[in-house]
């Protein structure tokens, strides 16, 4: 039996059916139907100060649950304002429904106040979107919408309603069934790629485990444990993957890349087979690609087919889903009488001696100074408060990449970061998204002094909601990955890279009815940690860094990954005279 009621009620109705709880928003002019509806409905909508930041709180959710996340926004400027969202969760692989309201139909195409062709604006940069022209199809096409954003490789998905489809009584019908012809999920994995991978599986003497996003995102982090403890074969974990293989864990070496370090990056160069799980081979990680892994055979495992090929060919590639693909692996390594050689008595001794001698002759270790905090110093006393069980809501800059280096993660869905696009202003929106979905986990939001000032108005949102996230902002006084690129490559010229002005964290705090402090002094820095997590509430705490500090390993620009830069450039002796 059907029941009659408006489309924006219709709305709220697939939205509950898809366990929906918040949705992440801010209201305008053609989506004033819906928040109608809303006021009386047990969805929890979040008014976040700024649309963009509506697109990463849904992704914080998203990315701290593995469920679909939600925002929503009016036409026009609300729209445009969620596309670096949308960008962003696209490049991620991060599962999240936008809804958008869209002029008056018969207004369409007229330059109508506040409209914008959100639609066309936004088929690039999502996985899917839909305009609604009839209530009709409404409940169909949101209900397709968070089965496509779910399913296969995760994206973002949005939907474009017009103020009289909000407006239209119509009968609901409940959907029972997604067809979409044309939308092919290719889960299982060709049996003969399987079985060829494990003949290579066999036969590796320098194996190394390449897992990315993709363990993440098919909760394969299991799978993956058992596959590197049967093989006994090392591994790294790319940034977006951090904390699929425990930090703690034996067989884990670190984070490749660009950043990653110096026994990863080694490691990757001179391995003889790269066992690629859920990764792109994304530059930021091969480096110069015709020099990346040239002595490697590959297996490359996807669950998106054009991700395979797509920058290095693969000798075994096997489209599937990560998780059921590492299922018939192990299976098939332990069904097996032949044990894998790296579980021979020989083994791959000597390839873990070498890879035990690049950890020892340049670690990732902690820099600390008597006489200022270094950021290497903040990193280890975060990593020290959060035991690797914390979530950490990162920003982009020099502060992530020394979280990622030196903060361990010990299970999925701790570590939340702007991986492919880079959106600075990410952090605190996304933490906030995360502390809504996980609201039992101690949530840092680790920012940089320039990214945490594109999203100061969210303190607004954390105080109406109390949330209790610890904001530790790494305070350099400057952009300081645009700073550390002038200084190495662009003859020290630092232009437009210097933040010369930061609000008082204690007053700025204050002013939201929270507590803040800054902080100069390395002797302080343990105790002022320490106070911002036993605060019941949120804190701001504004650690002020060491300014010309420098991340290292470095892979220049066009470089190979293992032609790293590993400190700062030493001075020329004088000839002798």
């Amino acid at each position: 039996m059907s029941t009659l009621m408006s489309g924006a009620r219709m709305l709220l109705e697939c939205l509950s059916r898809e366990g929906v709880d918040s949705i992440f928003g801010y209201p305008g002019g053609v989506t004033l139907p819906l928040y109608d509806v809303l006021y009386d409905h047990h969805i929890r909508h979040v008014l976040v100060r700024h649309e963009e930041n509506a697109a990463f709180a849904a992704e914080g959710y998203a990315r701290a649950t593995g469920k679909v996340g939600v925002c929503c926004a009016t036409s026009g400027p609300g729209a445009t304002n969620l596309t670096t969202g949308l960008v962003d969760a696209m490049m991620d692989s991060i599962p999240i429904v936008a809804i958008t309201g869209q002029v008056t139909s018969k207004l369409i195409g007229s330059d109508a106040f506040q409209e914008a062709d959100t639609f066309g604006i936004t088929r690039s940069c999502t996985k899917h979107n839909y305009l609604v022209k009839r209530l009709e199809d409404l409940p169909q096409i949101i209900h397709e919408a968070f089965y496509v954003a779910a399913s296969g490789r995760p994206g973002p998905v949005l939907v474009d309603i017009p103020k009289d489809v909000f407006q239209a009584q119509g009968h609901y019908q409940h959907v029972t069934a997604i067809h979409l012809p044309g939308y092919k999920v290719f889960t299982e994995g060709h049996t003969g790629q399987i079985r060829r991978a494990v003949q290579l599986i066999r036969l590796a003497e320098r194996p190394l485990v390449y897992a990315g996003g993709g363990i993440v995102a098919a909760g394969a982090a299991t799978e993956l444990r058992e596959f590197v403890e049967r093989t006994g074969f090392p591994a790294v974990n790319t940034l977006m993957g951090l904390g699929a293989l425990p930090s703690t864990h034996p067989n884990f070496i670190s984070m490749p890349g660009m950043h990653g370090s110096y026994a990863a990056n080694m490691a990757m160069s001179a391995a003889d087979l790269l066992i690629a799980l859920g990764v792109r081979f994304d530059d930021r990680v091969t480096g110069r690609l015709a020099a990346f892994a040239p002595h490697a055979k590959v297996i490359h495992v996807d669950i998106d087919p054009a991700e395979i090929g797509k920058n290095r060919a693969p000798d075994v590639p096997i489209v599937g889903d990560v998780k059921r693909v590492l299922i018939r692996i192990n299976q098939a390594l332990a069904e097996s009488k032949a044990k894998p050689v790296a579980q021979a008595e020989s083994g791959c001794r000597a390839w873990w001696e070498q890879i035990r001698r690049w950890k020892q002759e340049h670690p990732l270790q902690p820099v600390s100074s008597d006489s200022e905090i270094k950021p290497q110093h903040l990193m280890a006393e975060i990593d020290r408060l959060s035991e690797g069980h914390a979530i950490v809501a990162a920003d982009v800059g020099q502060h992530q990449m020394w979280a990622a280096q030196l903060i361990r993660f010990n299970e999925p869905r701790l570590w939340l970061n702007s991986g492919g696009l880079g959106a600075m202003g990410f952090g605190l929106p996304a933490a906030m998204g995360a502390q809504f979905a996980r609201p039992d986990k101690l949530v840092f939001a680790v920012v940089g002094d320039g990214g945490f000032q594109m999203s100061i108005p969210e303190l607004a949102t954390i105080t109406s909601f109390g949330l209790p996230i610890k904001i530790v902002v790494m305070n350099n006084g400057y952009l300081g990955m645009i700073r550390q690129w002038q200084e190495l490559f662009y003859n020290n010229r630092l232009s437009a890279a210097e933040l010369d002005c930061f609000p008082d964290a204690e007053k700025l705090a204050g002013a939201y009815g929270f507590k803040g402090r800054t902080i100069e002094k390395p002797s302080e820095l343990a105790a002022a940690l320490e106070a911002a997590v036993k605060e019941p509430g949120p804190y701001l705490l504004n650690v002020r860094v060491s300014p010309a500090e420098c991340v290292y390993p470095m892979v220049p620009a066009g470089g190979a990954i293992n032609e790293m830069v590993l400190g700062p450039p030493q001075p020329v002796a004088e000839a002798a005279q």
